[in-house]
C-alpha cells in the first residue's frame, strides 16, 4: 500500500545495526526438486473472500506445488480488522493441503488504527494476529504442517526459516507504511509503543537474515529466498522520500551485505504494491541502489513482486531446480474461478 510523508525521526539512526541472537539449528528438509506457490494481498474485499476458497481449492488441485507461501494483506486497506475476519481467513488457511507459510502483512495489524478499520491499537491487533495465525510456533499452518525455526523466543513466531530443494528460506516481518513507523490516526509522531515494537521487530529481522545466510553457506546451499509483505523497491514511486523509506534501510543494507558474499541467487518476494514486477533492486542501473547508501552493487539480488488487490489474477508456482544455473523460475498460473 502506498504510505503518506512523515518527518523522519531519530529513530532511523537506532534501527542500524541492532541485533539479537537466536538458536542457529537446520531447519526441515524437503525433496532436491520442487515447486511451491506464491500468493499476496489476497483476499481484498468481498468478491474476492467468496472466492477464496475456490482459490485454496485450485492450489491444492496444482500437483507440482509442495508449499504454498503467502506474502500478506489478508484484507483490504479500508476494511475492519475484526476477531471474526481473522478467524474466517484463518479457517481457508486451514485448508491448504501443503504447509502454509504465512509473512504477514500490514493491512492485517499496522494499519488498523485508522477509522474504517476499527480505530483498534495497532499492538493489540498484532498480538491477536500471532494469537490466531500462528498458535503451534515452529510449525506451519496447512493441513501438513511441518517444522520451521521460529524466532518465537523473541516474541516474533512469524519470522521463521527453512530449508527445501538445497535452497535456504527466510519470512520476514517487514511491513508497508513505512515498516509501521507512519504515525497512527490522532498522531503527528510514532508513539513510544510504536518505535519500540519497530525496533524490536526490525533486529529481529535482521538476525534471522543473518542465520539465513550464515545457514546457507554452511549447508552449501545454491539459493536464498527471502518472503516479505513491504515492497521496500516501489517502481511506481518516480521520486520516493526518503521519509516514507527510513524504517526499511538497515533491512535494505543487511540484505544487500549478505547478498554480496553469498555464491548464489538471492531471491526477494513481496507483494504490497500489487503489480507483478521481476528486477534487480539493487544493481548498479538501480536508483533504489544509492537512495538506500548501498556502497556496492548487488547483482545477485532478483526481486519478484506478486500481484494482488484488485489486479491479483492469479498466483506464481515456483520451480527449484538444482540442475538449473538460475535456481529458481516461476510461472503465473491464472486463478480459474
Amino acid at each position: 500500500m502506498r504510505v503518506r510523508r512523515v518527518p523522519v525521526v531519530s529513530v532511523c539512526l537506532a534501527l542500524v545495526g541492532l541485533a539479537v541472537g537466536i538458536p542457529s539449528a537446520a531447519a526441515d528438509r524437503g525433496p532436491d526438486t520442487f515447486s511451491f506457490a506464491v500468493i499476496g494481498d489476497i483476499p481484498y474485499g468481498p468478491a474476492q473472500i467468496a472466492r477464496f476458497p475456490k482459490v485454496v481449492d485450485q492450489i491444492n488441485a496444482d500437483r507440482p506445488v509442495k508449499l504454498v507461501t503467502h506474502l500478506g494483506d489478508i484484507k483490504d486497506g479500508s476494511s475492519v480488522c475484526s476477531d471474526e475476519y481473522f478467524g474466517q481467513v484463518k479457517t481457508q488457511f486451514d485448508r491448504f493441503a501443503d504447509p502454509l507459510v504465512y509473512t504477514v502483512g500490514d493491512n492485517e495489524w499496522t494499519d488498523c488504527h485508522r477509522v474504517n478499520n476499527g480505530a483498534y491499537n495497532p499492538l493489540e491487533r498484532l498480538a491477536k494476529v500471532r494469537q490466531v495465525f500462528f498458535p503451534q510456533p515452529g510449525r506451519t499452518l496447512g493441513r501438513h504442517s511441518v517444522k520451521v525455526e521460529s524466532q518465537v523466543a523473541q516474541g516474533i513466531p512469524e519470522d521463521v526459516r527453512f530449508t527445501r530443494g538445497n535452497v535456504a528460506f527466510a519470512a520476514l516481518h517487514i511491513v508497508g507504511s513505512n515498516n509501521s513507523m507512519v504515525p497512527w490516526t490522532g498522531k503527528t509522531a510514532p508513539t513510544p509503543e510504536q518505535t519500540a515494537e519497530v525496533l524490536n521487530r526490525t533486529a529481529a529481522v535482521m538476525q534471522s537474515i543473518r542465520d539465513t545466510f550464515a545457514q546457507a553457506r554452511s549447508d552449501h546451499n545454491q539459493a536464498v529466498v527471502l518472503l516479505t509483505q513491504a515492497d521496500m523497491f516501489d517502481p511506481t514511486v518516480a521520486n520516493p522520500s526518503f521519509a516514507d523509506y527510513y524504517a526499511f534501510q538497515p533491512i535494505v543494507q543487511e540484505i544487500a551485505r549478505e547478498s554480496a558474499t553469498f555464491r548464489g541467487p538471492v531471491y526477494l518476494f513481496n507483494g504490497d504494491s500489487h503489480v507483478y514486477n521481476s528486477d534487480k533492486p539493487l544493481s548498479a542501473a538501480s536508483a533504489w541502489t544509492k537512495f538506500y547508501g548501498v556502497s556496492t552493487p548487488v547483482e545477485n539480488l532478483s526481486r519478484i513482486t506478486v500481484d494482488g488487490s484488485t489486479g491479483d489474477d492469479d498466483y506464481l508456482r515456483v520451480t527449484i531446480d538444482s540442475r538449473n544455473p538460475a535456481v529458481l523460475s516461476w510461472t503465473r498460473v491464472p486463478f480459474t474461478s
